[in-house]
């Protein structure tokens, strides 16, 4: 039979414990593994800017027929200038996507075409679906250390090391901001440096950004990028608007080939279309048309700004909680101030996790990366309390 002769696959470790979270019936459990923003009561809003273009969108929307593989075009260009700023969206073609993961399919596809025999560098620990992603592109992949063990920030001699191994060709996934799972980001100046260090050598940048906002600010978690971008012939940016407008489970992204040559550009996306006509054929257009009504409309860009400023502050505040609780160096908690975006990684193993998760019933992920946008501040003390209890308890 052909189902029977099918590989067994492994669980998700993510996604088993979504279910487990699910099932379990402890009151107060608190669900610190899965990237979503939660407020103070664990619901995970719908922006008022979106419910705002949502209704707009019912009364106005003449036709819900196709688009095409590009998806919503007026949208990638919205968002090309939310990313690039004016001044380098100019230079940049996009398409719609779904989701950020989409886009890093395509963008996998595209390094995979050609005739070129490209690998793709990822700087480890990363977010767990990108090795599995593009080992199914059927890209080597080669990893280096990102974080730099004795000082706690990016490992830059560790990514100049591999650049010198890389063959010209190849590509570099980096993250945009916020990264995902350490919150360590490389600063401002080290962004001009990555990207010389990658144009001398003729490496392709792929950049991953699906948390802009929740760092320093929308224009602020985007100039180390665009620095990058002003150095750098050529850029593949995969960008994701399930963070940044909560729109999760309607699956928005958009694709963006940045570069000096309009003719290359016209080919990668003749390329990027046909590989997302092989897929998808048309992504999903009502989240890209819920973004495109609200950064084509000022007063809507307002009320999401100002939205996603509140989510920001007070992440940043419970970090900064976290980071001055007793014990906080200890338990691996005294740089989160110092970091970015919606997680950490904690120092933890695999029965520290489990005990969290059957004692507390705080789930985090099996790596020790905690969602800090799903942490109510009023909780930031009993959540240190049981840190310090798996530490002592398993430890002994």
């Amino acid at each position: 039979m052909f189902f029977s002769c099918l590989d067994a696959q492994k669980p998700d470790p993510l996604l088993s414990l979504i279910e487990a979270f699910a099932s379990d019936q402890r009151p107060g459990k608190l669900d610190l593994s899965v990237g979503v923003y939660r407020d103070d009561h664990g619901r995970t809003p719908v922006m008022r800017a979106v419910k705002l273009a949502e209704e707009r969108l019912v009364r106005d929307q003449p036709s819900k027929s196709y688009l095409g593989p590009d998806g919503d075009r007026r949208f990638a260009e919205c968002l090309g200038e939310l990313v690039l700023g004016r001044g380098l969206s100019g230079q940049a073609r996009g398409i719609q996507t779904v989701g950020g993961t989409g886009a890093l399919s395509i963008a996998a596809g595209l390094l995979g075409a050609g005739g070129v025999s490209r690998k793709i560098w990822l700087g480890t620990p990363t977010w767990s679906n990108h090795l599995p992603l593009f080992a199914a592109a059927g890209l080597p992949v080669r990893t280096y250390s990102h974080v730099d063990e004795q000082g706690g920030g990016f490992a830059l001699d560790a990514f100049l090391a591999a650049v010198q191994q890389a063959s010209p060709g190849d590509a570099f996934l980096l993250q945009g901001c916020g990264h995902n799972p350490t919150g360590i980001d490389p600063d401002i100046a080290t962004w001009t440096k990555i990207g010389r260090a990658l144009a001398d050598r003729g490496l392709i940048p792929l950049i991953d950004l699906a948390y802009q906002g929740f760092g320093a600010g929308v224009e602020e978690d985007a100039r180390g990028m665009r620095d990058l971008l002003g150095v750098v012939p050529e850029a593949v940016i995969a960008v994701s608007c399930n963070k940044t407008f909560g729109l999760y489970r309607d699956r928005v992204g958009a694709l963006l080939c940045y570069g000096n040559d309009a003719a290359g550009l016209d080919l990668a996306m003749a390329n990027a279309r046909g590989i997302a006509r092989c897929s998808y054929s048309m992504p999903p257009d009502h989240g890209a048309a819920v973004v495109r009504t609200i950064l084509d409309d000022a007063g809507l860009a307002a009320i999401w700004r100002e939205e996603l400023d509140a989510m920001r502050n007070r992440l940043r505040a419970t970090r900064r909680a976290l980071a001055a609780s007793p014990g906080a160096d200890a338990l691996g908690l005294g740089g989160v101030a110092g970091q970015g975006g919606m997680f950490c990684l904690l120092p933890l193993d695999g029965a520290q996790v489990e005990r969290l998760r059957s004692r507390f019933a705080i789930f985090v992920a099996p790596d020790g990366r905690v969602n800090l946008a799903a942490l109510p501040l009023e909780r930031v003390g009993a959540f240190t309390e049981a840190l310090a209890d798996v530490a002592l308890r398993v430890a002994s």
